[in-house]
């Protein structure tokens, strides 16, 4: 692995570690307590594309790993929605997991080609 190799896989673990952790912050946080929507979307899409953009960058920063992060983005979905039940504050919704694991579908194979892009660039090594 080269130096920009290296750094690039680190990068992209710690945004994974970052946006893990800012999913389920923002998730668990009362509603009164959290920013005004910049962006006027459904609940179900932000539900998407939050669950997306952790498929992309898990298949980036574990690419030797997609079933168990597939599987534990799936998990996560499930206990954030159980957690909710249990706040008082927030309310599980099994709409939601759905709409998280449309997200991982839909963002598994974009990460897989962003994934090759960087692998034919020469930023991320090659599989074995």
């Amino acid at each position: 692995m080269t130096r920009l190799q290296g750094v690039v896989q680190s990068l992209v673990r710690l945004a994974c570690v970052l946006a893990l952790l800012g999913v389920v912050v923002l998730s668990l946080t009362p509603v009164e307590h959290l920013p005004p929507q910049v962006f006027d979307l459904w609940d179900k899409a932000q539900h998407a594309f939050g669950f997306a953009v952790l498929a992309v960058l898990g298949v980036l920063a574990y690419p030797r790993r997609p079933v168990g992060w597939v599987l534990g983005l799936l998990a996560l979905g499930a206990g954030i929605e159980v957690a909710q039940s249990l706040t008082g504050w927030r309310y599980g919704d099994m709409a939601d997991w759905v709409a998280d694991a449309a997200g991982v579908v839909v963002g598994l194979p974009l990460g897989w080609a962003l994934h090759g892009a960087l692998q034919r660039l020469g930023w991320v090594p090659l599989q074995r």
